[in-house]
């Protein structure tokens, strides 16, 4: 894409699909005999969810939710709104979180609380994305598609003021308020 604001790739298409056809069967195995109900956290995770789903070999389910702790900005606010909810219930189900990118961990956390009270069998995440040194504590991932340098990222789901969520890769956002 020949676009300014759009900087250095950091995660090819290639290596994409490459890396969720591996957390695939991982996840397959993993749940062999419990399928997960998977959890898109919107809207970043839709492209990355769509994609796992058909590379994991079980019946999962799809259920979603909308948190927000960035608005249009490119730096957490640090309060974490639910935009969307749950349509299923999940006490006693296996829960399979499919997180776009995880920052600081700030709304993972929060997200991680808010579903534990509702009495899942289990609660696990998968992250296509792991910003290396932002997090305080560990955010206790199951699966990790991959691990970047702290920049903030576009493409594959990933947006800065609901642009660029269409590449179908990743890569730096070298526009307005990338530095802040």
């Amino acid at each position: 894409m020949n676009d300014p604001n759009v900087g250095r790739i950091v995660v090819e298409t290639e290596e994409l699909q490459n890396r969720i056809a591996q957390l695939g069967k991982e996840i397959s195995a993993d749940y062999a005999e419990t399928p997960p109900l998977l959890v898109g956290v919107l809207k970043g995770a839709f492209m990355f969810m769509a994609d796992l789903a058909r590379a994991i070999d079980l019946p999962v389910e799809f259920d979603f939710m909308a948190v927000s702790s960035y608005g249009s900005a490119t730096r957490t606010s640090g309060v974490v709104r639910i935009l969307k909810d749950l349509d299923l219930d999940i006490s006693g189900r296996h829960v399979l979180v499919v997180e776009d990118i995880v920052d600081s961990g700030l709304t993972l956390a929060y997200l991680r609380k808010n579903l534990a009270v509702r009495g899942p069998a289990s609660l696990n995440v998968c992250a296509l994305l792991l910003k290396d040194g932002l997090q305080r504590r560990d955010p206790d991932l199951r699966y990790v598609g991959f691990r970047i340098p702290p920049a903030f990222v576009i493409g594959y789901g990933l947006d800065a003021a609901e642009r660029y969520r269409n590449l179908p890769y990743v890569a730096e956002y070298t526009g307005p308020e990338a530095g802040r």
